[in-house]
């Protein structure tokens, strides 16, 4: 799998600083740990060259969630998730099994991306929507717009590129919570615009987009 990893979802990544600056105060620690996981799990599929090797270490945080509250975990990202007490962590596993969906060869099929897209995006906006007030199951299809997008521009393969873009227009979420409106808004202007325009992260013009989205919710 050739996959770019994504930026790190501190300052440095302008996009989901904003969107977490958006986050009421009590939420963000347990939303930024979140992302944690999900940029690590995203790490673990990008540098794996043996898809044998790759599902050997994604099990390993498959059982570390599921032991999380048996024992104090070492590994940063799974102390972050153990401080946010209202994150239940068995309700985290779908999300690595999505990542998981990737380790497949290429292209991917239809099936095989909207699994990717339920397993990846919607555990981790419904999560994050109960975290902020929202409602988590209202908050699935954006996860699933979401996480399609954020594939599409980061995987070297263009057949599955497009084809995640094709299933990703057909999501149109409505209000979420501010701080996940922001990165559906820009996902939605990424799907519509096509593989073909790139991504400006933090460009003038997308930080104004996000801005609206975070104002208003959708």
């Amino acid at each position: 799998m050739t996959i770019a990893e994504s930026p790190d979802p501190a300052p440095a990544d302008p996009e989901r600083a904003l969107a977490l600056a958006y986050a009421p105060v009590h939420a963000r620690a347990g939303l930024a740990a979140l992302w944690a996981l999900d940029e690590q799990m995203g790490a673990i599929v990008a540098r794996t060259e043996n898809p044998a090797v790759g599902q050997m270490r994604l099990t390993w945080w498959h059982d570390a969630l599921r032991s999380l509250r048996e024992a104090r975990p070492v590994d940063p990202v799974l102390v972050a998730l153990a401080d946010a007490i209202t994150i239940d962590p068995a309700a985290l596993l779908p999300l690595i099994d999505g990542w998981e969906v990737l380790l497949d060869p290429l292209p991917l099929e239809e099936e095989q991306l909207l699994s990717y897209a339920e397993g990846r995006g919607g555990t981790l906006f419904r999560a994050a929507s109960g975290l902020l007030g929202g409602d988590p199951a209202g908050s699935i299809d954006a996860g699933k717009l979401w996480s399609l997008v954020d594939l599409a521009f980061r995987i070297s393969d263009r057949a599955t590129a497009e084809r995640a873009l094709s299933i990703a227009r057909r999501y149109a979420p409505g209000p979420l919570p501010r701080a996940l409106a922001v990165l559906a808004s820009l996902a939605r202007r990424d799907a519509r615009r096509g593989i073909d325009r790139p991504r400006r992260q933090g460009s003038p013009a997308r930080v104004a987009r996000a801005l609206l989205a975070g104002l208003t919710g959708r």
